[in-house]
């Protein structure tokens, strides 16, 4: 027979290790401490789990973003090519035509300086030409302005500028490429060069 304190601490320990759920059964203090440990270690458990999950979420969201962040890298890459080539084009076909027999010089007052009316809106959109009316892919065809050019360390020669522009997928997407074409003495001498900032 068990004295009342003995029974009392027994109850303690069924509660602790058992609840009142359960048969009620009295637990040696072998069998509560090994209830206690299970419980520690489920609740251990648990929290790798939330934080494995916290932790692939994450991964999951940045992956997210860098997938996202490189399709557009990859667009604004296509769309500069785009320009690009269009603008090396509309160039190419300037020169080509200014070389040739039947092209015609612009009736355009020769500058002192280097030529600035590239660099004016309302003044390229009113002489440049396009020398194709179409470009795949891009929202308008290209244009180039040739300007005349004299060259006062070369009085024989005759200069001209050209600048080309060229479009991507849309109006705002611009790619702008000179070159300065002197021809002196039959002899023709190209400097081709990559407008960095758009001049308006």
């Amino acid at each position: 027979m068990m004295d009342r304190d003995a029974a009392t601490r027994c109850r303690r320990a069924y509660d602790l290790c058992g609840g009142a759920d359960r048969e009620p059964k009295y637990l040696g203090k072998r069998n509560c401490r090994s209830g206690a440990r299970r419980a520690d270690q489920r609740g251990i458990v648990l929290a790798i789990v939330l934080l494995i999950s916290a932790m692939m979420l994450a991964t999951s969201a940045i992956w997210f973003e860098t997938s996202l962040a490189a399709a557009r890298a990859a667009t604004n890459v296509r769309d500069y090519l785009q320009a690009f080539h269009a603008a090396d084009s509309a160039l190419t076909l300037c020169v080509r035509n200014m070389l040739s027999t039947s092209g015609n010089a612009p009736n355009m007052p020769l500058a002192s300086g280097e030529p600035a009316q590239w660099r004016l809106e309302a003044a390229f959109d009113a002489s440049a030409i396009t020398p194709v009316a179409r470009w795949p892919g891009s929202s308008r065809g290209p244009q180039c302005l040739i300007e005349p050019w004299r060259l006062a360390s070369r009085p024989n020669a005759t200069a001209y500028l050209l600048s080309a522009r060229g479009f991507g997928q849309s109006s705002e997407s611009q790619v702008w490429l000179q070159m300065e074409l002197v021809i002196e003495d039959g002899t023709v001498e190209r400097h081709w060069r990559r407008v960095a900032a758009r001049p308006f």
